[in-house]
């Protein structure tokens, strides 16, 4: 499981942040929790997911790239409204997948 560097957190999460990352890494069931991630397959930008799904073998959560991390289902709506919304703000397009990779590698590369 990769993080993004700047992962969004819902605001009843935010003062949680280290022990939820912490909780994920450890595979830990964590109920209520919700993960925003990179889509899978290149037809979506984003997709969510209770943590709880992690349980199941057919997960494989080091494949997941974590983008945001929201407390219930309506949280992650809106929390996916906002990285929509800063995204578009930054780059006035809706591509969330190629400005989160962009900024993630400019990151490992030393550039943010």
């Amino acid at each position: 499981m990769e993080f993004y560097y700047q992962t969004y957190f819902s605001e009843s999460l935010v003062n949680k942040k280290a022990k939820i990352i912490r909780k994920l890494k450890q595979n830990k069931i964590q109920p209520g929790i919700y993960l925003i991630t990179l889509a899978q397959g290149r037809q979506n930008e984003l997709e969510f997911f209770s943590t709880l799904l992690l349980q199941q073998k057919i997960f494989h959560p080091e494949d997941l790239f974590v983008v945001g991390v929201a407390s219930g289902y309506e949280e992650a709506l809106e929390l996916i409204e906002g990285i929509t919304d800063d995204v578009y703000q930054k780059t006035k397009d809706a591509k969330i997948r190629e400005y989160i990779t962009q900024e993630q590698d400019a990151y490992k590369a030393g550039k943010r």
